[in-house]
Order: C-alpha cells, then sequence, then structure tokens
C-alpha cells in the first residue's frame, strides 16, 4: 500500500508529538510538594505554563500581569510578571522566542525569576491554520528567606536563619503545543532540574546557604473555540497541573467573547485525587478551592485589558478577601497599516 507524501508528513508529525509527550512524562517522578505560582487568567497568555507557546500569536506581544492574592491576610502572595515574545523570522514564522520575569513574595520568602523561551514551529498545512510547536526554556531563579520576619516559637532554634539568605538556582521547561482555528492542547513540564528529595525549601550552615530545588510540575492544557452566532463565540478550556505529591489542581474556565472585543467568563478550581498519594493518609482535606470571575476588554487592535477576581469556597474564605489579578496586553504590529487576525488562543 503506498502512501501520499502528505499523508507519510501527517504519521511523521504524529510521532514526533508522542515522543515529545513521552520524554515529558518520562522525566516526571515524584517529589515533594511545593506548587508553583498560577495565574487565573493563563487562558489569555499560555507562555506562563508552556514554553512551547511562544510566537504563537505571531506578532511581537507583551503582557504584564498582577496578582494579589488572599487581600486581608498579612503576609498573603503578591505576584508580578512581565513577559513578550513573538516570532523572529516573519516570512516562514517557525522560530518563536520569548522572555519572562517574574517576581513574587510570600510572607518572609520572596523570589525573583527570568526565563528565556524558544518554539520550533512546524507548519502541518497549506492554509497556514494548524502548527505544531516543540519549546525550551532556561532560567535562573534567586530565591531568598528574610529570617527577621519570622515569629518562632524557640527565638534559639538553630533551624532558623538569622537574617536574610539568597542563592540562585538554574532551571529549564520543555513543552509541546498544538493548535489550529477551532482547538488547542498542550503539554509541559516545569522545573526539569530539581528533584531533590528533601522536604525543605532552604538549607544553611554556619552562614552558608544552598537553597534546595523547586519540585517538578507537569502542566496539560487543552481549550476550544465555538461559534455561536456572528456575534459571539465560546472559548472553553482545562488546565491540569501536577506536582505527584499534593492534590492535582483542576480548572474549568469558560469564556463568552462578543463582537471579538469584550471577553466575560469565569474559571473553577478544585483538587482532585486522581490516586492514592501520602499526603492524603491519615488526614481528611477539602478539594473546594475558588470561582473565579474574568473579564477582558480588547480596547483596539493593540491593547487589552484584563481583570479576574477569585472567591475562596473553602474554610480560608473567613480570613481574607478573595484574590484580585490584573493583566495589560499590547500587540506591538510591524505594520500599523496591516490588519491582524484575531487570536483566541
Amino acid at each position: 500500500m503506498r502512501y501520499s507524501r502528505v499523508e507519510i508528513m501527517k504519521k511523521h508529525y504524529i510521532k514526533t508529538t508522542i515522543i515529545g509527550l513521552s520524554l515529558i512524562l518520562a522525566g516526571l517522578k515524584p517529589a515533594g510538594a511545593q506548587q508553583n505560582i498560577q495565574f487565573t487568567q493563563y487562558m489569555f497568555n499560555a507562555l506562563s505554563v508552556n514554553p512551547a507557546y511562544a510566537g504563537y500569536k505571531e506578532d511581537w506581544f507583551g503582557q504584564m500581569a498582577l496578582r494579589t492574592q488572599w487581600t486581608g491576610l498579612n503576609g498573603a502572595p503578591n505576584t508580578g510578571q512581565v513577559s513578550i515574545d513573538g516570532v523572529v523570522d516573519p516570512v516562514t514564522k517557525r522560530m518563536g522566542v520569548g522572555l519572562q520575569l517574574t517576581g513574587d513574595k510570600l510572607g518572609a520568602q520572596s523570589s525573583a525569576s527570568a526565563y528565556a523561551n524558544f518554539a520550533y514551529r512546524l507548519r502541518l498545512n497549506a492554509e497556514d491554520t494548524q502548527r505544531l510547536s516543540f519549546g525550551l526554556a532556561l532560567g535562573v531563579t534567586n530565591y531568598s528567606l528574610d529570617g527577621t520576619k519570622l515569629n518562632p516559637v524557640d527565638v534559639n532554634d538553630p533551624n532558623l536563619p538569622t537574617g536574610q539568605i539568597n542563592s540562585y538556582i538554574p532551571d529549564a521547561r520543555f513543552g509541546v503545543y498544538y493548535y489550529n482555528e477551532n482547538f488547542y492542547v498542550g503539554a509541559s513540564v516545569m522545573d526539569l532540574l530539581s528533584g531533590d528529595k528533601s522536604n525543605s525549601i532552604f538549607k544553611w550552615d554556619a552562614g552558608t546557604t544552598e537553597n534546595l530545588k523547586r519540585k517538578r510540575h507537569m502542566y496539560i492544557i487543552a481549550g476550544m473555540l465555538n461559534n455561536l452566532s456572528d456575534e459571539v463565540r465560546l472559548r472553553p478550556s482545562i488546565l491540569i497541573k501536577e506536582d505527584f505529591k499534593g492534590p492535582t489542581s483542576l480548572d474549568l474556565s469558560a469564556m463568552f467573547i462578543f463582537n471579538d472585543r469584550v471577553w466575560l467568563g469565569g474559571s473553577y478550581r478544585t483538587g482532585l485525587n486522581l490516586w492514592n498519594k501520602a499526603y492524603s493518609q491519615n488526614i481528611s482535606l477539602s478539594n473546594v478551592n475558588s470561582v473565579s470571575g474574568v473579564v477582558q476588554f480588547n480596547v483596539s487592535s493593540r491593547f487589552r485589558l484584563g481583570y479576574s477576581y477569585d472567591y475562596m469556597l473553602n474554610k480560608l474564605s473567613s480570613v481574607q478577601s478573595g484574590s484580585h489579578e490584573l493583566t495589560l496586553g499590547i500587540t506591538f504590529n510591524r505594520s500599523l497599516n496591516r490588519l491582524l487576525s484575531p487570536r483566541f488562543f
């Protein structure tokens, strides 16, 4: 039986995708739990969870995200992120690059990271409506812990630092991302260089510090676009985050898009017990997490403004006032006279 050239190419791409996803899964091992930063508005810019997304919009796109979590709770997390990505070869659009700068603070702990992302984007059809991307990100994170902000029961505890300690840790990420006009799916593994078996974040001795690496995480994202009418579209999406130690995190989201300008929807976040993990033995934890309201305005063809509010559904709701997240996006198109094609993923 003879195959056409197109059929052979499709088989090759499918095989390549399977191999790539297998490499991701093979690199994952059980490790101590420490959840990574997560944004409610990930659906507007998936670069934060998958390096293969770099260059998806094809025009250069920059975004700033500010998140204040659990407002009213002393020492609650505050996060900021700035990113920019695009394609460096505007004709073939095969190579996407991106840069991410992130700062995060939680009580006495803080971190600052920088990642350079590269994605190789395979064109799958003549119309160029679907592509398969493989992405790699390399970066470094500075972790710090301020011992002066701790309030220990035993002030002479030798396991606590007396001042601020810092460590720089290199890291790598890998991802696969496929999209067409109406659907996308991606998988990624973060913190590839992690794997330390210690349960601590920091370790120090006689004034020296050694950071124990962040724990490995896997992300799976998927979504689709449904045209309900000429003016209204529906874009449901899903995000699964797994650290192989704590509860599996699941985000279910749905956005209505009106006249390609106003996005209005919400998200539900919960935990899942997909198998018997050590954390769940002899304890009972609620998997219920939060619900979110999300809105985004395409102020123009170049500017986007987004806002989301998370309301906690567990007992934490009684001691805090929810989480706020603000995003601002700008498209740096090369020609003001060129019509930008809408990008919904």
